[in-house]
């Protein structure tokens, strides 16, 4: 029987590296933002898994909601149009808030996504991110607290995907070009 970990060419990022840079970033967030009114913003779906884990290595207790926003069609790439699909709950005026997103490439999404915090009067607006991929950078966007930074592969794992798939993997890895096409990309 084929299993998920079939379609991964090679794993990136193991689930101890995962683990040792979450508690890091945890601790790092927990001392800027100690006494402040923090709302941690996880973009959907991908940053669940992270923002799970990262919450768990806080020792402040934040507010949380999330938004979705869609830029990537079931392709690998960009389309460049953001839709917003589910908006916050809660409201980000006077609050700090931190973006929690799974990966950053083009920066298009977060840079719409930072700007749309600040016009809501946001006392502060910073953003955490697991991956980081400049390679394939469009617009330049400030990461404030950053786990890796990833080749220009595609991949796929701890809350990644590829076509709703591989999110479950307790990994980073890349994914086998067979499976997506071949394009070179980002999930």
């Amino acid at each position: 029987m084929r299993t998920p970990r079939d379609d991964i060419q090679e794993v990136l990022i193991d689930q101890q590296a995962i683990a040792k840079k979450v508690a890091e970033l945890g601790q790092a967030i927990s001392r800027d933002y100690e006494g402040k009114d923090l709302l941690v913003v996880g973009v959907l779906k991908g940053a669940y898994v992270f923002l799970a884990d990262l919450l768990r290595n806080m020792n402040i207790s934040p507010g949380i909601d999330f938004v979705a926003i869609q830029s990537y069609t079931q392709s690998t790439e960009s389309s460049g149009v953001v839709r917003v699909l589910k908006d916050l709950d809660e409201s980000a005026e006077g609050r700090h808030i931190l973006i929690v997103e799974d990966i950053v490439d083009t920066g298009l999404t977060l840079t719409y996504l930072v700007d749309n915090m600040k016009t809501r009067k946001a006392a502060s607006v910073k953003v955490c991110a697991l991956l980081d991929k400049p390679e394939r950078r469009k617009v330049d966007v400030e990461i404030d607290y950053k786990g890796f930074e990833v080749p220009d592969k595609f991949v796929v794992g701890y809350g990644l995907d590829y076509a709703q798939k591989y999110r479950e993997l307790p990994f980073v890895g890349v994914l086998k070009p067979e499976i997506y096409g071949g394009e070179s990309g980002s999930s």
